[in-house]
């Protein structure tokens, strides 16, 4: 029987760190935490050096063909949102989707899943801060904004930068067993099942109340005149 086959799609311009979220997972040897050795390929469809945000360039070892193969095809970050996919990406996550395989988008991967036309009709998820323009470019997708990732059985994305890591130990827990999940989360030192959603991060406004204004202008008064006596009332 084979090793599960993981494809990854790196591209110009690529943060190392969204990169680094499945290569850490499926790269690196984990048969002894009770998870097969994965054949993990990162791929590109550009040619020759690809050049990361952070200024450092990698060779990638393989192109789009990987993903003809691949039992878990990735996309851990994306560029240019709002642009058509490439024909060749799209051709190759459509027969990928086809032939039974995991599509996964972590962070802005969903936008690339969803150009390619696999998230129609479906929920799906992103960072939050670009949940709008999910739902703006894509209209067909139920966008929910405030969990750490989706589960479409076939198609699973994940919110921003590190629920990548909450996403593919679901992965592994979901396919291999939550024994290994729990293995593979102490050996890198990542919570089993982080709690909660990224609506704890989004930003959101505060109506200002009597109260908070009266107990915030306290405040200042006090960090204003440190050096006097302050009574309770």
């Amino acid at each position: 029987m084979r090793n599960p086959i993981v494809a990854v799609v790196a591209f110009d311009g690529i943060s190392p760190f969204h990169l680094s979220v499945p290569c850490l997972v499926f790269g690196a040897d984990r048969t002894k935490l009770g998870l097969p050795r994965f054949d993990f390929r990162v791929c590109a469809a550009e040619q020759g050096l690809i050049h990361t945000d952070a200024g450092l360039s990698i060779s990638v070892p393989h192109d789009l063909s990987a993903l003809d193969q691949a039992d878990i095809v990735i996309i851990p970050s994306w560029k240019d949102l709002d642009a058509p996919l490439a024909a060749p990406l799209k051709h190759a996550l459509e027969r990928a989707h086809k032939r039974g395989a995991l599509i996964v988008g972590l962070c802005l991967g969903t936008f690339a899943i969803a150009a390619a036309g696999l998230l129609a009709g479906r929920k799906a998820t992103t960072h939050w801060a670009y949940t709008d323009q999910l739902q703006t470019l894509h209209p067909d997708i139920a966008v929910d904004a405030d969990v750490l990732y989706v589960d479409e059985g076939d198609i699973v994305t994940s919110a921003g930068v590190a629920a990548g890591l909450d996403c593919c130990l679901h992965i592994v827990r979901a396919r291999y067993g939550a024994e290994a999940a729990l293995r593979l989360a102490r050996h890198v030192v990542l919570s089993p099942h982080r709690q909660g959603g990224q609506a704890q991060f989004i930003e959101r406004p505060l109506a200002p109340t009597p109260n908070a204004d009266r107990f915030t202008k306290a405040l200042d008064g006090v960090r204003a005149t440190l050096g006097e006596a302050h009574t309770l009332d």
